[in-house]
């Protein structure tokens, strides 16, 4: 798990969803997560369908914000759990060992040692800056990336108003993935964007 981690944004425009999220995977994105926190199940199942094709097309991993449900529906590649969500064990138990776990951690190291304890893939950590989607506290400081490298042996993710130039910090303390959703998705050339990103891992 390195380089760029990208999350959908909130659009219920179905094709321009994929057709952004189509430029980017051919630009090298190494995972994909479906996250649509308004939309209906319909919309959700039929996004989350498309997406998942575009991701076979890629060979990209696929996996799914809060609903472990339609994760097992589809036969995703694994789901990513928040604090208000089940469980990392409990997601891990419905989802079998060979799917991909992913779990907020926010700001607190705790919930990462939790996270690795209840079997999770990776670790997500932030907001480390403002979000243009995301409402939380911008509060998680750059030295967790040190403390869970010394003390975890989970990847890690970053996130929280990501773009190239405020991931470069975090990737060089030693950040695997880099969680963006808005400097991709609102770019006016996004594969450029998903490359810049992917060159702070090179």
């Amino acid at each position: 798990m390195r380089g760029l981690y990208l999350v959908t944004p909130n659009w219920d425009d179905t094709q321009r969803l994929l057709d952004v999220t189509e430029s980017a995977l051919a630009a090298g994105v190494s995972l994909l997560q479906y996250r649509h926190k308004t939309a209906n199940i319909e919309l959700r199942y039929a996004q989350a369908s498309a997406l998942q094709s575009l991701c076979k097309k890629y060979a990209v991993p696929f996996i799914i914000n809060d609903f472990v449900n339609l994760s097992l529906q589809l036969n995703a590649d694994g789901v990513h759990v928040g604090g208000s969500d089940v469980s990392v064990a409990q997601a891990r138990a419905s989802l079998g060992a060979d799917k991909i776990v992913g779990a907020s951690c926010y700001g607190d190291l705790g919930l990462a040692h939790l996270a690795q304890l209840q079997g999770a893939s990776y670790m997500a950590f932030g907001g480390f800056y403002p979000s243009a989607v995301k409402q939380y506290p911008v509060t998680t400081c750059p030295s967790i990336v040190d403390a869970a490298n010394a003390q975890l042996t989970l990847p890690q993710v970053v996130i929280g108003g990501m773009t190239v130039d405020l991931a470069r910090p975090l990737v060089a303390r030693g950040a695997h993935m880099v969680a963006a959703i808005s400097s991709v998705y609102n770019a006016n050339k996004p594969a450029q964007v998903v490359k810049d990103f992917i060159a702070l891992f090179q």
